[in-house]
């Protein structure tokens, strides 16, 4: 599958997490590439939203979400996750997208395993701070790849893919935790499942 150029990232945000639900998550690790279907991210971007790191300004943390568009954000949290995000948007302008969840595509098509959770999404694909930095693509072991036809038919539908508010952010206050800046892979209402 077409692997995404930088440029599909240096985008707004929020059109870039839309598109990428449906994509591939892919990860070389340990001689292995595992593959996920991205079925769910996050976004935060710019300074002014409170859920943000960038929010407070540039740190020694957050200065990957400065960087140009395509660079790997991790972070670590609660002492234990590591959570993966994609750097999106103009350089020197923090934008990034957390992706939550995703379907390994690895697995038989009848038996598709979900990893739902940023948290388990990077133990699963054995994604730690050393790709903190790193540029998407072949060279750093994570690439994200285009959708399939199949895939981006399907989401055509705009029922597909469903905005939801972000979670775990209550610490930003009524109006930023409430932003419907989630983007959720959602079965069709029409009685039949997203095909993969």
């Amino acid at each position: 599958m077409k692997i995404l150029p930088s440029s599909f990232f240096n985008r707004p945000t929020l059109d870039v997490a839309q598109s990428l639900i449906g994509c591939v998550l892919a990860r070389k690790f340990k001689g292995r590439i595992k593959r996920l279907m991205i079925t769910e991210a996050e976004t935060y971007d710019g300074f002014k939203d409170k859920a943000s790191h960038a929010s407070r300004g540039k740190t020694k943390r957050n200065e990957v979400m400065f960087r140009s568009a395509g660079h790997i954000y991790i972070y670590f949290t609660y002492g234990m996750h590591w959570m993966l995000n994609i750097v999106t948007g103009p350089k020197d302008y923090p934008a990034a997208i957390l992706i939550r969840g995703g379907i390994d595509l690895d697995t038989d098509s009848n038996t598709n395993t979900p990893v739902n959770g940023p948290a388990r999404l990077t133990k699963y694909l054995g994604i730690t701070g050393g790709l903190n930095g790193k540029k998407l693509g072949r060279a750093s072991g994570l690439w994200i790849e285009a959708r399939t036809p199949l895939m981006t038919a399907q989401l055509k539908d705009s029922r597909a893919i469903k905005r939801m508010p972000r979670i775990g952010v209550d610490y930003a206050g009524p109006v930023w935790s409430k932003k419907k800046w989630r983007f959720v892979l959602m079965e069709s209402r029409e009685n039949h499942a997203i095909k993969f």
